[in-house]
């Protein structure tokens, strides 16, 4: 009997230790998890701008020619329908003249064919002539009447290339760069000045190709210019759609609003911090993929559960995502052990 009893107690210690070994088991798991604060939005980008007109007008002479004077320096300002430059007239004169002769003897020929026409036309009327010799002379007269509308077209594209030897300023601006001189033959269309309106200024400066995607249309830009310590607040008007091939950069173009003191040419710093300001950082372990769809666990009254987010760029080993906010704490470690709504430590 005793032996049975000392069986029994031996029996029940062992039941005891293997339900306190299994209460040991399953104590929930620790994780790892960064909690978001202001410190985790990703940083504010700072790049190099300069102020440039928004139109920039690449002026030409429509017709070739020998300069002969030159009215406008390097930083001029100009009116519109100011002389700018001019070119040497005098071939154009010649066959202007020339245009004009051929005007007047197509018109003689013209008034020749029309009297030609009405005396047959009687003769025709008084049954004198046959109908074939009257249409030879009809067509005689629609000839001179072709003859002389093209040498009239002619003579008026002499007379605007006439016009054309005179280069004048298409708007307000400044010149900001000369590639021709007095005493140059230039050929028509060739640049030959660079005219900057003033009545509108932007900014532009080059983004690296890793941060082209954190940049929108209509985004606002904090701009602080150098020289004069104005800060103004930009608004992003133009993306280029291609890199840059040498610098691998994007050219961004800000629109400005009415700034009295800046200069063409003057340098600014370009603050794109609004687009950057809901940006989390993470490390890439904390991202739990399901398909298409990113997502993270977050630690909520000791549970867990997921959190749909948005990725917004990679960088080495984290990432920057929207979709949460101040406060959240996040699973960063072990993503894939964990199921919705289950227990963990944190190790607070």
């Amino acid at each position: 009997m005793k032996k049975i009893f000392f069986a029994g107690i031996i029996a029940a210690s062992f039941l005891l230790g293997g339900c306190s070994e299994e209460v040991a088991v399953q104590k929930p798991p620790l994780v790892k998890v960064q909690k978001i604060s202001s410190v985790n939005a990703a940083s504010e980008e700072n790049y190099s701008g300069v102020v440039r007109g928004r139109y920039e007008t690449n002026l030409s002479f429509q017709v070739g020619g020998k300069i002969i004077s030159r009215e406008v320096q390097t930083g001029s300002r100009v009116r519109a329908g100011e002389v700018l430059m001019t070119l040497d007239p005098k071939d154009i004169v010649e066959q202007s003249r020339s245009s004009e002769a051929q005007v007047a003897s197509t018109l003689a020929q013209l008034k020749l064919a029309k009297a030609n026409l009405d005396r047959y036309s009687e003769l025709f009327k008084a049954e004198a002539i046959a109908a074939a010799v009257l249409d030879q002379y009809k067509t005689q007269f629609d000839a001179a009447q072709a003859a002389y509308d093209a040498a009239v077209a002619q003579a008026q594209q002499t007379q605007n290339a006439l016009d054309y030897t005179t280069l004048t300023a298409n708007a307000d601006g400044v010149i900001s760069n000369v590639n021709a001189e007095v005493g140059q033959v230039v050929a028509a269309g060739q640049n030959v000045l660079t005219l900057v309106q003033t009545n509108e200024f932007e900014v532009s400066c080059d983004v690296p190709e890793n941060k082209i995607s954190n940049v929108q249309i209509g985004q606002s830009v904090t701009i602080n210019f150098w020289a004069t310590g104005d800060v103004v607040s930009g608004t992003v008007r133009e993306i280029s759609p291609m890199a840059d091939s040498a610098s691998r950069t994007f050219a961004v173009k800000i629109s400005l609003p009415e700034v009295s003191n800046i200069q063409l040419g003057m340098t600014a710093n370009v603050s794109m911090s609004e687009n950057f300001s809901s940006a989390i950082v993470l490390p890439l372990s904390a991202i739990y993929q399901t398909g298409d769809a990113a997502q993270v666990w977050l630690v909520d009254g000791g549970k867990v559960s997921l959190k749909k987010i948005e990725v917004v760029a990679f960088e080495n080993n984290s990432v920057q995502v929207h979709g949460l906010k101040a406060g959240d704490v996040v699973v960063v470690a072990g993503v894939n052990k964990l199921r919705d709504g289950q227990e963990v430590r944190t190790g607070d």
